[in-house]
């Protein structure tokens, strides 16, 4: 899509749109198909994470974590291919953190690649696989992975958040030439916004956490951490994990900070990012206030992701609010500009993998948009579902 028209998108929330006949939602309110990913229903299917692509960028293949394992954070990374079902191992006996986004497993470089993370002997690596030779190569060590894009060769890593060690800063492996750098220094954050830093972590040491490359490449949000040290990473107080930083990538340079983390997602404008509250942040316009989808429910515990051309949202989330059961999630596709909206499916999702952190659906489109995958915990097994509109 032309930029232009996707910066056009992020901007017009606010016009009505009951009686419009350009509703980009209603393809999505008849005849959608909704089915597990795979024929096998006696395991949990994990995709990593509502930021993450799970299809691959030709739409030929998918990508998952497998585990017959009931935590759900030990099993392999595999593709299925969508037209035979055919499915191919690409590493196994592989450890994670948790079943919430089990093994960061994302594709790179076009298809061409698929990057993990795994903890081998309490030691943390990063793993690309050639999805054509299966050929494994660890590109770095005692750190973790964060999202690049799938089109992208470029990696985001930082260093464990609960004991970081050394690598406290942002790191990028580039495929193209095999090699990692510092992409961005802890310290240029800490001088910048060191009051903060010292009011939010007691003065503790911190790291650069989570980081998220925008669709350009040009740009990188993450989270702040302060670890507790040791090796004991399954453990929600590891490490305190707050903030949102933007930063250009060329330069260094800090864009735009919020002292609160939700569930962030960038826009495919590359500038905005889109958080719970179904709100649109301009992250090139320091101090301006956020703009709000308008006349669409928010769910709580909300994953929000915005489609590839710019005109959709689609989100998780607990749907007693709009009348589900309790415990009964729902998956929710928008229009950005407000007002039209449907709920795709609702499901029980108080079960599924026995992770101390649990899986969530974490819905994302297809490159396409005419598919959105999220994970379902209704019975013993956390499943890979897809719905796809005609």
């Amino acid at each position: 899509m032309n930029p232009s028209r996707l910066f056009i998108a992020a901007l017009l929330l606010a016009l009505p749109s009951p009686g419009r006949c350009d509703d980009p939602v209603a393809p999505w309110k008849h005849d959608v198909r909704i089915a597990p990913v795979t024929a096998d229903q006696s395991r949990h299917t994990i995709h990593s994470y509502y930021v993450a692509n799970p299809e691959s960028p030709d739409g030929s293949r998918i990508l998952f974590f497998s585990s017959t394992d009931a935590s759900g954070y030990v099993g392999e990374v595999r593709m299925i291919e969508r037209a035979t079902g055919r499915e191919t191992v690409l590493a196994e006996n592989v450890h994670t953190e948790d079943a919430h986004r089990v093994a960061c497993q994302q594709w790179l470089s076009g298809g061409k690649r698929v990057a993990f993370h795994e903890v081998v002997d309490k030691r943390w690596r990063v793993v690309v696989v050639d999805t054509q030779t299966l050929e494994k190569r660890v590109v770095a060590e005692d750190r973790q992975l964060g999202f690049g894009r799938p089109d992208g060769d470029l990696l985001p890593l930082y260093g464990c958040h609960w004991n970081p060690g050394p690598y406290r800063d942002l790191y990028l492996w580039n495929a193209a030439t095999g090699e990692v750098r510092s992409a961005l220094k802890i310290s240029a954050l800490e001088a910048q916004h060191g009051a903060w830093l010292q009011k939010e972590f007691a003065g503790k040491p911190t790291s650069v956490f989570f980081p998220v490359l925008s669709p350009d490449l040009k740009r990188v949000f993450f989270k702040v951490a302060a670890g507790n040290g040791g090796d004991n990473y399954m453990a929600k107080s590891a490490s305190h994990r707050e903030g949102l930083v933007c930063c250009e990538l060329e330069s260094s340079r800090m864009l735009w900070f919020r002292e609160r983390w939700g569930h962030p997602g960038w826009h495919p404008d590359s500038r905005h990012i889109f958080e719970v509250g179904n709100l649109l942040f301009d992250t090139g316009s320091k101090g301006t206030p956020p703009s709000r989808v308008p006349g669409v429910p928010t769910l709580r515990g909300s994953h929000p992701s915005v489609s590839p051309d710019g005109l959709l949202m689609v989100t998780d989330g607990l749907s007693d609010g709009l009348g589900g059961k309790p415990g009964e999630w729902g998956i929710q596709v928008a229009d950005m500009r407000g007002e039209s909206w449907v709920l795709l499916h609702s499901f029980d999702q108080t079960k599924g993998a026995k992770s101390w952190r649990r899986n969530d659906p974490h819905p994302a489109f297809s490159a396409d948009g005419k598919r959105v995958y999220y994970n379902v915990s209704d019975g013993p097994w956390s499943r890979l579902f897809v719905a796809e509109r005609q």
